[in-house]
């Protein structure tokens, strides 16, 4: 049990480093070599893994609450139709709200990790 521990508190750099991956692959096929400096997002969970800093790691939790917050904001605007967008952004919507909340639990992890290590 308490290797399953050791290993669940790794999932949200690994979500966030996988995440890097993908986007780095959608944008490597359309816009070739300028995709590669996308590498770099993942650079910060692949060290938390490595090494674990605690300033690095409640600083990565609260920015990525921040952005994923700012995101959850603009997912509700759309559900309530403040905005109007097409219907091919709507489509996208459906997978951006699984990414922006999926996000937002990860962020919260990390700073539930980053808490639970302080005390």
């Amino acid at each position: 049990m308490r290797q399953v521990s050791h290993y669940t508190k790794h999932i949200p750099y690994l979500y966030f480093i996988a995440v890097s991956a993908y986007w780095f692959t959608i944008v490597n096929k359309s816009e070739g070599l300028t995709a590669y400096p996308i590498l770099l997002f993942g650079i910060p969970f692949l060290w938390q893994i490595i090494k674990p800093n605690k300033k690095l790691n409640f600083t990565l939790g609260i920015s990525f609450v921040c952005v994923s917050s700012y995101l959850i904001l603009a997912f509700l605007s759309d559900i309530l139709h403040i905005v109007s967008l097409s219907y091919a952004i709507k489509q996208i919507m459906v997978y951006g709200g699984l990414f922006v909340f999926a996000s937002f639990i990860m962020a919260l992890w990390i700073i539930k990790n980053s808490l639970s290590k302080s005390f």
